[in-house]
């Protein structure tokens, strides 16, 4: 380790151990990287990401109380509703004329249920492919949740609810721009690959299976946008970084602090989920026009070479600007940008800023190409 090193993460550590941390100064070191020593990064994304407050005081409260939340959305939105299923049906009281599997009631308690089905097997796709490029997402979690592979507790699981059910998954798909495919062709997997991640032995889990639990109780807290594909690319970086914090403490927690991180980083991109929205001025058509007016002024002649071959921003920059990059870069790039783009207080304007510089950066290339050449270039590359 560089003496450099060394210096920028003691300057880190003079910052976090104050009893009132010095958030312009924090957002100043991470804006350059935050060193992973120490469960430096951990700590200083939930600071960022307005999950922890500065006053370091209340940490061990807040933290406790935010934890046994999470708990108790598990309770209500998995383990209670799965008892209830267990239990459908057993009797004939369970189908009655009011309620019954074809009642097309929104209030009923089997519609609601095969709503949420469906809803589940999106997620359970998407989360199955995680970061293919790595194995992390398929291995066993330390840290299992214990509230719900608890041997004693007789309840449909999200792992049972999907082996169970008969529906495919792909007749379910929600793609959130109709048009675009928001996978990275790098990041496909091979075909061999059929089957994807394997469920684990009973009594285990692997990190995809908690990033999925995270995501089901995500939308169903928040029906107005409830999951849509991408949502997954979100969180796993984030959540990939909690569960490697080499404080174990902070590690078996991952699970419920990744939930809080990417709800509190949704509410500032979350519409650019929202179709409804495209058009308005915080919506994804609004920034993707940004960042072609951003090159204007950076690069002329560039932006001039993409307007004559009808090159649209939202052939590219839609997946570029909705996924936070995490389908261009490799996941340890991805964490590094994410350093700058939470330390920055006008976070999505530097995102703009990064894109622009992405297109700046193969200028050459896209100054020779053609119409195809370059479409290839900007949907296909990785940086």
């Amino acid at each position: 380790m560089s003496s450099l090193h060394k210096s920028r993460i003691a300057d880190f550590q003079d910052v976090l151990k104050e009893p009132t941390i010095a958030l312009e100064k924090l957002r100043e070191l991470s804006f350059s990287g935050i060193p992973c020593e120490g469960g430096l990064r951990c700590l200083c994304w939930k600071i960022l990401l307005n999950y922890l407050p500065l006053e370091r005081d209340s940490w061990t409260s807040i933290l406790a109380k935010q934890r046994e939340l999470y708990s108790q959305f598990l309770r209500e939105m998995i383990i209670q509703p799965g008892i209830a299923k267990a239990n459908m049906g057993v009797s004939r009281e369970d189908v009655t004329f009011e309620d019954h599997p074809l009642n097309p009631n929104p209030d009923s308690r089997w519609n609601t249920y095969f709503k949420d089905n469906e809803v589940l097997l999106q997620i359970d796709k998407d989360v199955r492919r995680l970061c293919p490029d790595i194995s992390f997402f398929q291995r066993a979690t330390e840290y299992p949740c214990l509230l719900i592979l608890d041997p004693q507790n007789e309840f449909e699981t999200l792992r049972k609810r999907v082996e169970q059910t008969t529906l495919k998954s792909q007749t379910v798909a929600r793609n959130r721009s109709g048009v675009t495919n928001m996978s990275s062709p790098h990041k496909s997997l091979a075909p061999s690959s059929v089957n994807e991640y394997q469920v684990l032995p009973s009594g285990c889990e692997a990190h995809w299976e908690v990033v999925e639990r995270i995501l089901f109780i995500y939308a169903k807290l928040n029906p107005g946008i409830a999951y849509v594909q991408g949502m997954n690319e979100i969180v796993g970086p984030l959540y990939y970084t909690f569960a490697t914090d080499p404080n174990n403490e902070w590690k078996e927690h991952a699970e419920a602090d990744t939930f809080f991180c990417f709800t509190n980083l949704m509410a500032e991109i979350r519409d650019n989920f929202i179709k409804s929205l495209d058009d308005s001025q915080c919506g994804i058509t609004y920034k993707m026009e940004k960042v072609y007016s951003t090159l204007k002024d950076k690069d002329m002649e560039l932006y001039l070479k993409l307007q004559e071959q009808n090159i649209k921003p939202q052939f590219f920059a839609f997946r570029w600007l909705t996924l936070l990059l995490s389908q261009e870069f490799l996941l340890p790039d991805v964490i590094r940008i994410w350093d700058s783009l939470f330390a920055d207080d006008n976070r999505f304007d530097f995102l703009l800023l990064v894109c622009c510089a992405m297109l700046i950066l193969i200028r050459e290339q896209l100054l020779e190409g053609d119409f195809t050449i370059n479409m290839r270039l900007l949907q296909e590359r990785l940086f």
